[in-house]
């Protein structure tokens, strides 16, 4: 009898689990199955009687009435930002947290301390200030400026979780390559980076998620439409399009493949990560 009850017990927790999991994937997936659907249809046939259901003529016309009118462009752009801040502000970070570690001496500390204090600053606060510095730089209006505003702005968060991880990697690791002869690059790329894989993903992926989705930074640092990047471009496709529902639709669901990809390629690494900061 206690066989049963706890066989019972057990597949009743399993059968809540799997409802409840269900139901959360059916609200993720039923706004993008109608975001697909809709930019399948065109504008004349877009009201119908019953949206969620597939009917009359679907086209791949949206997709391309939307990237010849300048998303390729916009696309490109927030690709090679998003890349490079990405590399930049890990590279950076992991550099300075590794250095943080090892150092003993009271600027390690202070360092640490000063970089963390951006934390406490918005770069909404400051944008002014660093569009004055952008322009006396003769940089405004490029691609280069929205790197490094970004950048810089995602090292503080990236350096606080980071400084976190290598403090856990075990101090006798590096000690015994130290003894070995190594010196502190060789511990660095052999023995730091490879060890510091899933919060790179991590923080790579939490970096590359607010760099794409900026709107603030393009817009003030920015105004031809040869470094717009994808925010900006879909303000102005919801502008162009505004009564072209499957157009807008088009636009949007092109804007969040990177970003899927860019997960799915780095979710065991994220997982992991997740795993490890939760842990400590």
């Amino acid at each position: 009898m206690i066989k049963i009850l706890d066989w019972a017990k057990k597949y009743t927790s399993k059968s809540v689990v799997f409802l409840l999991g269900s139901l959360w994937l059916i609200f993720v997936l039923a706004p993008i199955y109608f975001m697909v659907l809709s930019s399948l249809r065109r504008q004349g046939t877009y009201v119908t009687a019953n949206p969620w259901v597939p009917s009359g003529p679907l086209t791949l016309h949206q997709y391309y009435v939307v990237f010849h009118s300048g998303l390729g462009t916009y696309l490109v752009n927030s690709l090679l930002i998003t890349a490079a801040c990405i590399i930049l502000s890990l590279a950076l970070s992991l550099s300075a947290s590794f250095r943080i570690i090892r150092g003993t001496s009271r600027f390690s500390k202070t360092s640490l301390r000063l970089i963390v204090f951006g934390l406490a600053i918005p770069i909404q606060a400051i944008i002014i200030p660093i569009y004055v510095i952008i322009d006396k730089l003769g940089l405004y209006d490029t691609l280069t400026a929205l790197i490094l505003v970004m950048t810089a702005s995602a090292i503080p968060v990236s350096v606080l979780i980071m400084v976190s991880y290598v403090r856990d990697i075990p101090r006798e690791l590096i000690d015994a390559m130290a003894t070995d002869g190594a010196n502190e690059w060789v511990i660095f790329r052999r023995l730091i980076l490879p060890l510091s894989g899933p919060v790179l993903a991590t923080v790579g992926i939490y970096n590359g998620i607010n760099v794409w989705n900026n709107f603030l930074v393009p817009l003030v640092l920015t105004q031809s439409n040869s470094t717009a990047v994808l925010p900006l471009g879909l303000y102005k496709f919801q502008s162009q399009f505004g009564i072209d529902v499957p157009a807008v639709m088009a636009a949007v669901l092109l804007s969040a493949i990177p970003l899927l990809i860019l997960y799915i390629g780095m979710r065991k690494q994220f997982i992991r990560g997740l795993s490890g900061i939760a842990m400590r």
